[in-house]
């Protein structure tokens, strides 16, 4: 089966102009060896504090072999240097597959005003020098957590860097088969080669990631395209809803369709009710856990259940 898919994407950093910052690289005589955030928040984050003259080398050219995610921070700011402890931990817990950079906007402003920060503390995640995904203010941890996971699945395999990277590691023939696969549009092949990938490793960040986003577009691209209109015409019919909600989602229309979703969950209950909050938290994963949408859906899921 071979269908055009969708670009499900997670929210950009929005526009931001790095380029003005690519004038002065770091001085070749740099050490790297530093101890670890000195300088940063709290002194203890495994963080490379970022100034004007190491930012190419640190962000921009460090994004083309893992992610980083860049802290814009501020002494003043107790929720900053929370913030900063929490990234720290999980940079470390990940031995390397990311990298944290931290800024404090009070000392190298020019940095921040690259960003366009408007309140700290700031969060923007780059890859390939481009900015994914960003959010400000302190978050939960496990929120981090999963807005940390999602930046590596959706660069997984896309970046040189990561662990064995050094090393020389070849790339795996059975992801690279996936991959073109998938690339190819044939859903149901490719599926099957991440399936097999995800039975012998579970954990498999990259397989896990296509598997679910495959199941989406298979399930989306059979409803019928006046599936939003069905619903709209008969509230009270639950698959009518639920294939609404994918079409809404395959047209990029996120937000219409967790609304909808949210508003059958208040009115509906028991197994409708648990199928309805089951799609809507499949619809969440497809997402950054970042993008606002997903955090105001997740927000309005809460209240509509409690």
């Amino acid at each position: 089966m071979t269908r055009p898919g969708p670009r499900i994407s997670p929210a950009l950093a929005g526009a931001v102009d790095l380029s003005a910052l690519k004038q002065r690289p770091a001085p070749a005589s740099e050490d790297r060896s530093a101890p670890p955030g000195a300088g940063a928040p709290g002194g203890t984050s495994p963080g490379v504090e970022v100034t004007e003259v190491n930012f190419e080398a640190e962000v921009l050219v460090r994004s083309n072999e893992v992610p980083v995610v860049v802290l814009l921070w501020s002494p003043r700011s107790d929720s900053s240097i929370q913030l900063a402890d929490v990234l720290g931990e999980l940079a470390r817990a990940d031995r390397g597959t990311w990298s944290l950079a931290t800024v404090n906007v009070d000392t190298t402003p020019r940095v921040a005003q690259m960003f366009g920060v408007q309140a700290v503390p700031t969060v923007v995640a780059l890859a390939a020098g481009q900015p994914l995904s960003s959010f400000q203010g302190m978050q939960p941890p496990d929120q981090l957590r999963r807005w940390v996971d999602s930046l590596l699945d959706a660069t997984a395999g896309k970046l040189s860097g990561g662990p064995g990277a050094e090393d020389g590691e070849q790339s795996d023939p059975a992801v690279d088969n996936a991959r073109a696969l998938l690339d190819a549009g044939d859903f149901d092949a490719a599926r099957d080669a991440y399936q097999a990938i995800l039975d012998a490793d579970p954990q498999h960040a990259e397989a896990k990631g296509a598997v679910r986003q495959i199941d989406f577009l298979t399930r989306a691209t059979t409803h019928p395209q006046d599936a939003v209109a069905r619903a709209d015409a008969d509230p009270a019919d639950v698959d009518a809803a639920l294939a609404a909600a994918d079409v809404e989602v395959l047209h990029q229309d996120v937000s219409a369709a967790f609304d909808r979703l949210i508003a059958l969950i208040k009115r509906t209950a028991g197994d409708d009710r648990g199928r309805a909050r089951t799609r809507l938290i499949e619809l969440f994963d497809l997402f950054d856990p970042a993008d606002p949408e997903v955090i105001a859906g997740r927000r309005n899921l809460a209240n509509a259940l409690y």
